[in-house]
């Protein structure tokens, strides 16, 4: 079953959600019965194929297999660390940690479905990040609890498409009784982020995939034709993949609100970037957060310690390109998946030279009408970058 792809699973999930409610209301810790629905609606997620009502055994076995497996690295590794502090283990870890992910990801490009389940990615950035804070010190707990770590790892609202959440904020909010009034007022934000997500997703991105998007690639425009496709391909494809990702974002953020779990946002009106950097602000800030901080910044700060290269700028524009050739290959290893990634990389190094230019020459003036165009700019940039994504333009 498909998290928020079907009436039925609001249905379900909606039910299951009843008995969190009244204790939330009551001021009373749901912590118990929502791990138990969490089990519930996991087995419903991965062991129910909706289109025979069969189980899905492959499914079921590899999030088991894959759960205990990272459990047992994040335990080992948090033993370890509290005595010791090896740089080749550590990275030795988090690889073995990003292995399995790997595999899932080559192993389709070869025509071989061995392992793979919804929600593999994310359930890896969440371990990746526990590891790379236990080796920073972040996870002062001499012992982390097995259920809090599976609770945390396999959260259902957001295993399917985020927005990912941070250890610390969530451990917070999981050992955080509220009282009547407080979550009275979650429950109030979460319904009403799930309202934006049937409208998002149900209503707007419905409309723009089956009434045009479907359409638009077999139809010649004339001038305006680019590729296989034509522009205006590019700006409804833009906002079917706004709303439709935003739409699922709404509803994880949503339903985490009712279970207690202040999920962070991923969108924050992204079309209305004045530049590059401030549109990787507002899209997908999540994802875009934890590789900035897990992939880049790491990045930067260790060519920074070997001293391999002097030059700061040179040493952070190979941390862009780094980061976004990886978001590239993390949505797949066809052609314009990569294409998608570096194009981005040269747009935030091409702003950032810009941006040391203008300190010095101040020729272009910050005011609400440079503002507009910087604003209708970055849209044009970004809507491109989206129509590459597509794999219509190649």
């Amino acid at each position: 079953m498909i998290p928020y792809s079907s009436f039925l699973f609001f249905f379900i999930l909606f039910f299951f959600l009843i008995p969190s409610i009244v204790l939330g209301l009551l001021g009373k810790s749901a912590k118990k019965y929502n791990l138990f629905i969490s089990i519930v609606i996991l087995a419903l997620i991965f062991g129910i194929d909706m289109a025979d009502f069969s189980i899905n055994e492959k499914s079921v076995l590899s999030i088991i297999l894959f759960t205990i497996f990272q459990i047992s690295l994040i335990k080992g590794y948090h033993i370890y660390r509290l005595r010791k502090n090896s740089t080749a283990l550590f990275v030795m870890a988090v690889l073995l940690a990003i292995a399995p992910l790997i595999v899932v990801k080559v192993l389709p490009f070869f025509n071989l479905h061995i392992f793979g389940f919804l929600g593999v990615s994310y359930i890896t950035f969440k371990a990746v990040q526990m590891i790379m804070e236990i080796r920073d010190g972040m996870m002062k707990k001499q012992s982390i609890s097995i259920s809090e770590l599976i609770y945390f790892l396999l959260f259902f609202p957001t295993i399917s498409s985020g927005p990912i959440d941070r250890w610390k904020r969530f451990d917070k909010d999981f050992h955080q009784t509220l009282p009547t009034a407080e979550y009275a007022d979650l429950l109030s934000k979460g319904i009403h982020h799930i309202f934006l997500g049937f409208l998002y997703k149900f209503i707007i991105a419905f409309f723009l995939y089956n009434k045009l998007l479907l359409f638009l690639p077999d139809q010649n425009f004339g001038m305006l034709s680019i590729g296989e496709g034509n522009i205006l391909y590019m700006y409804v494809y833009s906002f079917y993949l706004f709303f439709d990702f935003a739409g699922y974002s709404h509803f994880a953020i949503g339903f985490s609100y009712i279970l207690g779990i202040k999920t962070p946002k991923n969108f924050n009106l992204p079309f209305i970037s004045r530049n590059i950097k401030d549109f990787w602000n507002r899209w997908h800030m999540s994802l875009s957060f934890w590789f900035r901080d897990y992939v880049y910044m790491r990045f930067v700060f260790w060519m920074t310690k070997k001293k391999w290269i002097k030059n700061r700028y040179i040493v952070s524009y190979l941390g862009y390109f780094l980061l976004f050739f990886l978001m590239g290959i993390w949505h797949g290893l066809e052609f314009h998946f990569i294409a998608y990634g570096l194009y981005h990389a040269l747009l935030i190094i091409c702003f950032d030279k810009f941006e040391r230019w203008n300190k010095k020459k101040k020729v272009w003036k910050d005011n609400k009408w440079t503002h507009a165009i910087a604003v209708i700019t970055t849209f044009h940039f970004i809507c491109f970058g989206f129509y590459i994504f597509s794999g219509q333009l190649f």
